[in-house]
Order: C-alpha cells, then structure tokens, then sequence
C-alpha cells in the first residue's frame, strides 16, 4: 500500500481512515484499552516523513498506546508530501490532511447575502486590526483590550460560521471585496497611522497573507465525524495551525489543549517581512490577536520552557493555564558517549547546530582568536549544515574569516600546512553520527545571539560535555548551574570561559557529569509523555460529557457506563447481568471511551 496522502482540494478536504502499512489493526481492547479519544493538529511535520517536530510527535503517539488518536495535518510543501508519512501506530485511526502552501479557488458562488455576511465579519475584522490590535497587551486597559478581544473573536468566528454554511471562503478571501474592507478599514477615523498610510500593494499583501492564514477555516474537519468527535483536540503550535482546535471549541466545545515549543508569535516578530511599516504593524495585530484567542479558549498551555512561558504570559495567556512541559529526548544514542569522558580530545572545542547567522559563528571565530593566543594546540570543529541559501552564504563568509584569522599553519618543515579551525557535516568520515562530533571536543560551544529552547545544548549534556554557553532564550533554564554562561556577542568573555575550561579538565569532568544527570531527569522521553498523560486526563475530567449512549431502541441509557469503566481492570469486564439489563455489549475486558458517558447531570 502506498503511504503517501493523495491530493486533496484545500477546501471541503474528505478524507477517510488509513491503515499504515505492514501493521495489522488491532480492535481497541487489545490496544490495552482507550481512555481518551485526541485529535492531534500538526503543522508542517508529523506524520510526514521530513518536517519540524515530527519527532516528538511520534514519540508522544508511540508512548501513549492506551489512547486513541486521529491526526489532522498541514503540509508546507508538495516535496514533503510526495515524501510520504512515517509508519504510524496501530491506535492511528485516521490521518486527514491539508495543505498550506496552495489552495485552489472553492469555486463557490456566494449568493447576496452570503457576500454581505463576508462583507461585514472581514470587515469587522480588518476594523480591529486597524484600531490599535498591535498595541501591548500589558499596557492596554482592561475593558479596551476586552472589547477588542470579543471584536476579533466575533469577525473570526462570524467568518468560520459563514465558510461552514457556504462551503469554503478561499474565493472569497482573494476577492476585491476583501481589499475594499481592509482599504476602508485603514482609512477610517481612529485608525492607527501606519495602517492610513497603507497603499495598494500593502493592502495586497496584507490581504494575500490574511487569506493563506484563514485557509483552515474552510476545511470541513469540524464535523460531528471529525474534530467533533474527539475527546481533546491537541494543537502542536500557535498561529493558523491552531485555528482547527479553536473552531472544534467553537462548534462541538471540544476542549483544546496548545503546545507551543517555540511561541509562533515571538517566531513572526523575530522573521517579520522586509516589508512596509504598514505591512508589518497590521500583520502584528493579526497574528497578536489570533495568539491571544488561541491563549483565551485553551483549556490549558503547555509552554517548552520558562522562557516560552514568560512569552505567553506577556502576550496574555492566564497563567493558571500555563504547564511547562520540557521536550523529551532519546538518550540511548548518547550513552556510549555519555558514560566515557575520557575519549575526548582535550584540546578541542566543538560547535553543533544549523549554520545560520543567529548562531552568530562569526563571534565564535573572533573568541577562538583569543582562545588560540593562551592555548596555541587548541582546535576548533564547526560540525552543522547551511540552513538554506541564507545559511550556505554565512558559511561561506564564515570559512572566509576562518581563513584570514588562522593562516594554515605547520607544525615543522616537512609537515603540510593545517588550518586549526574545521567545518563538517554529520556522516563524514570525521563525524559519521551526531554523537561522534560531542565526543570529539572537551568543551561544547553554544555562540547565538538569539535561540528558543537548545536542543543541541541537551545533547551535549547527554554526552556528559561541559559547555560555554551564550545567555539567550531557555539556555540558563536548561544548564542550571552545570555549565558556563556568558553575554552574547562578547567574544573575549566567550574566550575566557573557553579556557578556564581548558585548563581543568577536573572541572570539565565534574560539570559534564552533573549536566548528564540533569538532562536525564528532565529532558527525556518518559518525563515528556508521562507529563502529557496527566495533563490529557486532567482536561477530561473536567470537561462536561457533550454526547448520549443510547439503546437499540434510540433511547438513553442512564449510567450506560460508570466511572470506574475509566481503569481497566476486571470491573471492565462485561456481566451477565448487565448484558440482560440491556447494558453495552463488549468482548471481556474491553474498554468503554470516556466520552460515551450519558449527558445526564451528575454523571461525572
């Protein structure tokens, strides 16, 4: 069988269960017993085969067996498409994808009234936005930031509901109609500024992003048999993508559960179009605007780390919602490393990572000068690959630098000239796994000026390395006193730490051990899926029981299932005497889903 998803028309997307391959379906009971049907919303990764956390992703399915999940997914591209899915887990019941690179015009012919209904929620909509919706949300008062809220949330789901009714909005959203409303819009009195001094082709862009961003609303996942019929919806980023769990919220009051590891809003700030101030300051409402709905209807937020948390926290999430829950990595790969400190080289310092110019190498380079003047045998390996055209360019200029700073030196007159600085990529002979380029150096190197949560930091600390690290993002979160840390963009402090270590290896030894320790008792994969686990359960009891178990007849059944039917066991089983009282038939020892409980008052 073919493991690769058809294509399929942005709009009104059908799709029907899969069956990965090579895995027999299993019926339920023998899965070991579903508790919670999830609706897991990815962007851009799982189940494709290549795309971003795709991994742990996979990992939370894998480990959560007991579970039942439907997977609704975004691709970014026809490349990761034709790439195919990773092979799913037999609790997979379905895979429904989208994509959000491309959209094909719904064809659909609004009547007068439908277009009127357009009219007035975009415009609603573009009005908000206009109005001040970039402002801080801890400098706005109270009762304005509100009203602008249920604003946004009104035009937004008023949209929503019209592209149910209608059958799609993507004609719509690229129509003059659209332009008009945000021309209007900018132009009207108490408008800010920059938006009044939006011409034709800001308005154009704006417009063109608002409907790649809007695209999800014309998707018919929110059905009674989709998102609707999910326990919990589980959104894996911000922004669009988790634009399908707030309108399962909306619809069939599914309770929405958001995992931010990288918080989508500081990501557009951070990657905000070389574009005009108007451009910029509307699309930053938008998407501040969208972020504080997704933060609002959430039942609860599960940040990757402090420095995501205090993000959310800024942008108004309540921090009550708020449960940090660290990435979960594999350490096995690292244990041969981990647990022999003793093969480094101890005159090495290594950097791993994308090669882009955040990672700010140039730094690095200038601080191994310094480095090379107190200890003249020290080398340094860059291993890491060019994170597009952008990345290929910094290396080159990062290589050029290399070579003026260290002409290729020669340790006597019949040896050939060596540069003491190396660039590599992972499966060179040098380097042939990731865990071969930590052990290769005593000390691991982080040098960005900007970085979200380091994953390549908890590799190293899973190889037992002691690290020199910049203080930006999670980085002192996750050292937590086992490594040094220095300002960013401070090439002689980056230097001084450098050798400190150098020059002790009793210490790099003693801060390698304790980082080991630290990143196993918070960063792997079981703390991630147990602490998921809790949480998954924690919204479902106190989520109100939306659907009805009926009889043969299509009657009710009072205390269908009782609570304890929630742990298997033997009282799972099924009796004689239920079975003559008209209970749920079941093979022996079969689960019963927690969302077939009665919608009686009281049943929980």
């Amino acid at each position: 069988m073919d493991n690769r998803p058809s294509r399929h028309r942005l709009v009104r997307i059908r799709s029907s269960r899969c069956e990965p391959p090579g895995e027999r379906r299993l019926p339920l009971w023998e899965i070991g017993g579903v508790l919670v049907r999830i609706g897991l919303i990815a962007e851009g990764g799982y189940p494709y085969v290549s795309g971003d956390a795709r991994l742990w992703c996979d990992r939370l399915v894998r480990g959560l067996g007991q579970h039942e999940f439907d997977i609704y997914a975004f691709s970014h591209s026809e490349r990761q498409e034709d790439e195919g899915w990773v092979p799913l887990p037999a609790h997979v019941s379905r895979v429904r994808t989208a994509p959000l690179w491309t959209a094909e015009d719904d064809g659909v012919s609004h009547g007068r009234r439908a277009r009127r209904r357009f009219a007035d929620c975009y415009g609603e909509l573009a009005a908000v936005l206009c109005a001040g919706g970039a402002m801080d949300p801890a400098e706005a008062s109270e009762g304005a930031s509100a009203t602008e809220a249920d604003r946004f949330a009104n035009a937004l789901y008023g949209l929503a509901e019209l592209a149910r009714d209608e059958g799609g909005l993507v004609g719509a959203l690229r129509s003059e109609t659209a332009v008009h409303a945000l021309e209007r819009a900018c132009r009207a009195r108490g408008a800010l500024r920059t938006a009044r001094e939006a011409r034709v082709p800001d308005l154009l862009a704006v417009a063109a992003h608002l409907e790649r961003a809007l695209r999800p609303l014309s998707l018919d996942w929110y059905e009674d048999d989709g998102l609707g019929s999910a326990d919990l919806c589980h959104a894996t980023s911000g922004g669009p993508a988790a634009l399908p769990g707030l309108l399962a919220q909306h619809f069939c009051d599914v309770p929405l559960l958001l995992t931010e590891y990288g918080v989508r809003l500081r990501t557009h700030y951070l990657a905000a179009p070389d574009s005009s101030p108007a451009v910029r300051s509307l699309l930053a409402a938008f998407h501040g605007r969208l972020a504080a709905e997704t933060y609002a209807r959430a039942a609860a937020i599960t940040p990757g780390n402090g420095h995501a948390r205090r993000w959310q926290e800024r942008c108004g999430a309540d921090r009550e919602k708020l449960r940090t829950v660290y990435p979960g990595m594999d350490p096995s790969r690292f244990a041969e490393v981990g647990e022999s400190p003793q093969c480094a080289d101890p005159d090495s310092l290594v950097w791993v990572g994308r090669v882009e110019p955040t990672k700010d190498l140039v730094s690095l380079l200038h601080a191994f000068a310094e480095v090379r003047k107190e200890e003249p045998k020290t080398r340094l390996r860059i291993v890491g690959t060019p994170s597009g055209s952008e990345g290929a360019d910094y290396l080159g200029h990062c290589k050029a630098l290399a070579a003026q700073l260290f002409p290729d030196e020669a340790e006597g007159p019949h040896r050939v000239g060596d540069n003491p600085v190396s660039f590599e990529e992972i499966g060179a002979p040098e380097t042939p796994t990731l865990a071969d380029a930590y052990a290769s150096g005593a000390v691991t190197v982080l040098s960005s000026v900007v970085e979200g949560f380091p994953i390549g930091l908890v590799e190293a600390m899973l190889c037992g390395r002691a690290t020199v690290s910049t203080d930006v993002g999670a980085v002192v979160e996750v050292i937590g006193g086992t490594g040094l840390v220095v300002p960013p963009r401070n090439p002689r402090a980056l230097a001084e730490a450098c050798v400190a270590l150098l020059r002790d290896p009793e210490r790099r030894e003693r801060l390698g051990a304790a980082a080991r320790a630290r990143a196993l008792e918070l960063f792997t994969v079981e703390q991630n899926i147990a602490a998921f686990h809790g949480i998954y359960l924690e919204i479902v009891s106190r989520t109100p029981v939306r659907r009805v178990v009926l009889d043969e007849a299509g009657e009710p059944l009072p205390f269908a299932v009782p609570a304890e039917a929630h742990v298997p066991g033997r009282w799972t089983e099924r009796t004689p005497g239920l079975a003559a009282r008209g209970g749920p038939h079941r093979p022996p020892g079969a689960p019963v889903r927690a969302t077939a409980l009665p919608a009686t008052e009281g049943a929980r």
